[in-house]
């Protein structure tokens, strides 16, 4: 080779060798190397696998799987189920994370008549059967009640693994929950006893309001992240107003003004049955002799007039079945049956744009028809009705022939397909205690957890600005 071609040589080598040296080093001291300019834990697979991050064996980890490393939450503390995990606050994957007030017995089991055995105590021992709630009609809107057991049964050890799980810490806790049995508050103390001035019910919802306003929980995001239950559509009348920033759990919005409750902010929960579960049904088409069925008030005010239209219009047609009934005369029980034996079950608005009745039907697989323009169901989000229901406008309804060629217009094939979707979607209208895998107190958790992402970015917007603000007073 010529030596100008050996002296152009020479520098590449030279270069050639620094470089692949330079790889080397890197290589070497890989494992040890963090961004230790940024101050953040290093993120899952920021590496590549053929340099492992070298983690600690603890009594909770193995020599064949190794603890990712992850981000850090808001508090500072790492985002990790597995960290929660080691102080019981979830033994599984729960859908939200919980933390509840241990509010006085007065707002709770107290009003089911329990008294604690000491003044240290403010809940019911779970190892007994738990305090019973009243039955008849109190039932229906008794949800803060299976709630609020749920809540309590997920604290103990040998707890299954459910869709909520309460926590000890708010600031672990995607939702705080008030255990306020606000119905119940409002079917046995709305009026005042003697010697009192003002009824119980309204003296505890003033109370309500001092004890959390002034809590550090509700002042960190101004309540936006808590969820109260006022499944009557009476209940929480004084306090709806100051606590509007919550969560409500509610049967429909008949009566709340647009800026305190929306389906945009809270959550509609369904309604406690009151018929009897239809188990092992084999009632097909042909097995149902009667049509069209409803049992109920007749004469509502509001937008319940439509009742009184249809009773008339209705009441003399063939396999209909138009009656006026009421729990008093076991209403219930003749309710159920004829459901069974029903083919179609109407749900009619009535002083509120909900009622029992859908769920009643529901769960006796009797399809509903639902004519109540202002109805909002529950879980409608992941749970489509059309597929097991029919849906009338209230202007049609009352159309002369319009619903009875309707229904009549349905096939058997049609109807069947929708009694077998009933009996699959009824599960996720019993509350139970202990509950069970998607059953409604499951669903009614999985609502609210989807919920939790839009109070944070509520709050986090909101908080903005906050750090500024305070620099400037």
């Amino acid at each position: 080779m010529a030596p100008r071609g050996r002296t152009l040589l020479l520098p590449l080598a030279a270069a050639t060798i620094l470089i692949a040296s330079t790889i080397f080093l890197f290589a070497a001291a890989g494992a040890r190397w963090r961004p230790a300019d940024t101050g953040l834990p290093v993120p899952p697979h920021a590496f590549s696998a053929a340099v492992p991050v070298p983690v600690p064996v603890t009594s909770n980890t193995t020599t064949s799987a190794r603890k990712e490393l992850s981000f850090l939450d808001e508090n500072g503390d790492p985002d990790d189920p597995a960290s929660a995990s080691a102080s019981g606050a979830a033994r599984c994957d729960p859908a939200v994370r919980v933390f509840m007030y241990d509010m006085p017995p007065e707002f709770h089991f107290g009003l089911l008549g329990w008294s604690p055995p000491s003044p240290g105590f403010v809940w019911p021992d779970l190892s007994t059967p738990p305090p019973r709630y009243p039955g008849g009609l109190n039932q229906q809107h008794s949800v803060e009640y299976w709630l609020t057991l749920d809540l309590l049964l997920s604290s103990s050890s040998s707890a299954p693994c459910g869709a909520a799980v309460r926590v000890a810490d708010s600031r672990d806790a995607d939702l705080v929950f008030v255990p306020f049995f606000a119905s119940l508050s409002y079917n046995r103390h709305s009026r005042p006893v003697p010697p009192e001035k003002v009824a119980r019910n309204k003296a505890l919802q003033e109370q309500l309001v001092r004890y959390l306003t002034t809590r550090p929980e509700w002042k960190r995001y101004g309540g936006a992240d808590h969820v109260i239950v006022a499944h009557h559509p009476n209940s929480l009348l004084y306090a709806r107003a100051p606590l509007s920033p919550a969560v409500f759990v509610l049967s429909d919005f008949g009566r709340y003004h647009p800026r305190v409750a929306s389906l945009e902010k809270d959550v509609i929960a369904p309604y406690k049955h009151m018929a009897k579960t239809f188990v092992n049904d084999s009632a097909g088409f042909d097995d149902r002799p009667t049509l069209l069925y409803f049992r109920g008030a007749i004469y509502r005010k509001q937008g319940g007039s439509i009742r009184q239209e249809l009773y008339y219009m209705l009441k003399d047609e063939k396999d209909v079945y138009f009656s006026f009934g009421s729990v008093q005369d076991h209403g219930a029980s003749k309710a159920s049956q004829g459901m069974h034996s029903s083919k179609f079950c109407l749900n009619i608005a009535g002083d509120t744009p909900s009622s029992n009745r859908l769920f009643d039907a529901i769960v006796s697989h009797c399809v509903p028809v639902i004519i109540s323009d202002d109805i909002e169901l529950p879980y409608e989000d992941v749970l489509d009705y059309s597929k097991f229901s029919i849906f009338v406008r209230s202007s049609d309804a009352v159309k002369k022939g319009y619903l009875m060629s309707l229904i009549s217009g349905v096939s058997k094939q049609q109807w069947t397909r929708m009694w077998r979707r009933l009996k699959e979607v009824d599960k996720h209208f019993e509350y139970q205690y202990p509950s069970q895998k998607d059953d409604a107190v499951q669903m009614i958790w999985q609502a609210l957890s989807r919920r939790a992402p839009a109070i944070k970015l509520k709050v986090h917007r909101s908080s903005r600005f906050s750090r500024s603000d305070r620099g400037h007073k």
